[in-house]
């Protein structure tokens, strides 16, 4: 890797690592739906000028059946989720569960006899299961979380591994870039009714409108270019590699903003991480496919 490389994962990792605690300051003014509604329409924006600029083709026609599927399961679902269980869930705790989902899109690989089991895989997926049960254990006995709000997290991390093994199975091959472009287009069309018959947004806030406006722009649009560009140059291995950091980056901007983080929080992400190398050694990419993000 070259030090563009490593700066721009550095970046990738921070941008996404914050989109925890801005889907909380957000959601202080707007509905869980507005909150993934001004998600898709900003980033979409960035991803549109830079298709324009940089001549990159949107994927065909004839794929709309599987591109509505996974902008519904990567981003319409996911992002309401979070947002509507961050009402009841501190945003590190919610950085954490959202390692599931490398959890979730192995088990389904399972599932579909796509992936094979070894020892090492199984100690990993119990080792990552194990770390998020201590995090949610101490969110709920220190008042950082509910169940219920743990359980709509944890459908959201399961809605990234679904629209991760749709898009292994369909999308392969596809411009990054117009992919990606559809799939925010897509589901800013999907959730606009939704937000417009729901419940309104509250008076709005110079943190909550920026709030939203950075993790439209910065957290979904930009890491978006930035996570494909890292595709162009290294291994997918290597680019994945960058959830490993998110959690760590979830608890330190928490900790910023004055959340508190308990002790089962730190040891709940160091054990995550564990189940996640074991889970990646060794590091297999399946050829021909178009990783999707796993953040919030």
């Amino acid at each position: 890797m070259t030090r563009r490389d490593a700066l721009d994962m550095f970046l990738l990792s921070a941008f996404w690592g914050v989109s925890f605690l801005l889907i909380r300051l957000s959601g202080e003014v707007f509905p869980p739906v507005w909150v993934a509604l001004l998600r898709s329409v900003f980033g979409a924006a960035v991803l549109l000028v830079a298709l324009r600029l940089g001549r990159h083709t949107l994927p065909p026609a004839r794929l709309w059946k599987p591109l509505l599927l996974v902008a519904l399961f990567n981003n319409v679902i996911p992002w309401s989720f979070f947002a509507w269980g961050e009402q009841t869930v501190s945003s590190n705790i919610a950085a954490i569960i959202n390692a599931t989902t490398p959890l979730f899109a192995l088990l389904i690989g399972l599932t579909l006899r796509d992936t094979r089991l070894s020892g090492l895989t199984l100690g990993g997926v119990l080792l990552g299961l194990g770390g998020v049960a201590l995090t949610v254990s101490g969110g709920l006995g220190g008042g950082h979380a509910t169940l219920h709000g743990v359980i709509i997290l944890l459908l959201a991390s399961l809605g990234y591994a679904i629209a991760t093994t749709i898009a292994k199975r369909t999308l392969g091959g596809l411009n990054p870039v117009g992919l990606a472009t559809t799939q925010l287009g897509l589901s800013s069309v999907m959730l606009l009714p939704v937000a417009l018959i729901g419940p309104a947004p509250a008076p709005l806030t110079l943190t909550a409108v920026g709030a939203a406006l950075f993790l439209g722009v910065v957290g979904s649009g930009l890491a978006y270019l930035l996570y494909y560009g890292l595709l162009a140059r290294v291994s997918p291995t290597q680019v994945t590699a960058v959830t490993y950091a998110l959690p760590v980056w979830g608890l330190g901007w928490a900790a910023l903003a004055g959340e508190p983080v308990g002790a089962l929080s730190v040891l709940g992400v160091l054990v995550v991480l564990s189940g996640l190398g074991l889970i990646n050694l060794p590091p297999r990419a399946k050829p021909g496919a178009t990783p999707l993000r796993t953040d919030a």
